[in-house]
């Protein structure tokens, strides 16, 4: 059956460099709370409203209005869209779950974007419409609605003025405040105690969600206050050991020191967790080692895991309750 969409759905199609894999995985699963795995294609459907810029790994949206079980029936549909005078575009998205004999070409797509577009009653600006819908099939069907596209945002603060060797890769600490706050709501609180230059800072305040920083080393801590007023980004760095942490939170994220840069023992390493277990009620912790035995003595039980690699070098992202 052909249907006008009453409650909103959304297909999102999303993308990773292998090495990111299990970690855009493990965002996609804390985003819209479903396994991915099984689809076994880059796209899925859902109810969960997410700006595709929110995620480093999403990479479009399509907020579905009209569904078919071929072009036809998606043509005649989208007679009833409302313009008001705006001019439209209509784009063909290229993901989608066709066996590899099956995709569309280039030429097919075109073809597919002027067959649709000529359904809609109004003025086409392929180059600077006032709005952007978008064509897609799934699972034999067909969906076309409003179209929203990752605009990348966190590229712009890819180079801070204040680094740090071991600092999270940008896209990776965006994907990591995904993780620790999937829906930040306002009373949601959240804290990094081991900030560091506030590369997660940076990425989780510049998507509204309430975290504070806190960094004992006060040349990193200056740093990471140097990062956030870069960015025009309003967040509070305080100086001090998470041992001294009175406040309770919400959520915490722990990047483990590493002993690559820095020294610190598995004493030292377990007593930060403890630390971690009793000032948040939820914890993603990031380390370069295997470390779940000691995350169980803190108190912690792993509900979710992913894997960061840069050549040789892992790191572990787990999601902690």
């Amino acid at each position: 059956m052909d249907t006008h969409k009453q409650r909103p759905e959304f297909i999102y199609t999303y993308a990773s460099i292998p090495e990111e894999r299990s970690l855009c995985q493990l965002e996609l699963r804390t985003l819209f709370g479903t396994d991915l795995e099984s689809t076994g294609f880059n796209l899925l459907k859902s109810n969960v409203c997410i700006d595709p810029s929110r995620s480093p790994y999403v990479k479009e949206r399509i907020e579905i209005q009209f569904e078919g079980n071929n072009l036809d029936a998606i043509v005649k549909q989208v007679s009833q869209v409302t313009l008001n005078g705006d001019t439209f575009k209509v784009i063909g998205v290229k993901t989608n779950d066709r066996r590899p004999i099956e995709k569309i070409q280039y030429k097919e797509q075109r073809e597919i974007e002027k067959e649709v577009g000529s359904g809609v009653q109004g003025v086409v600006d392929v180059h600077k419409p006032d709005r952007v819908f978008g064509i897609v099939t799934l699972a034999g069907r067909w969906y076309f609605g409003e179209y929203r596209k990752n605009r990348t945002v966190w590229l712009q603060r890819v180079k801070k003025p204040r680094g740090y060797s071991m600092a999270l890769p940008t896209r990776v600490a965006r994907a990591v405040a995904n993780i620790a706050v999937p829906i930040p709501l306002q009373g949601i609180t959240a804290i990094d105690p081991c900030c560091g230059i506030g590369t997660v800072l940076v990425e989780a305040l510049s998507m509204g969600i309430d975290i504070v920083g806190r960094e004992i080393n006060p040349l990193v801590a200056r740093g990471a206050r140097e990062n956030l007023a870069y960015y025009d980004l309003e967040g509070k760095v305080t100086l001090g050991s998470i041992a001294d942490i009175t406040e309770h939170y919400d959520v915490a994220i722990v990047d483990m020191p590493y002993n690559l840069v820095s020294k610190i023992s598995p004493k030292e390493q377990l007593s930060l967790l403890q630390h971690a277990r009793r000032i948040a009620s939820r914890v993603v912790i990031i380390s370069i080692e295997d470390i779940d035995d000691m995350i169980t003595n803190a108190g912690f039980t792993i509900i979710d895991y992913g894997v960061a690699n840069k050549g040789s070098f892992s790191r572990y992202i787990m999601l902690c309750v």
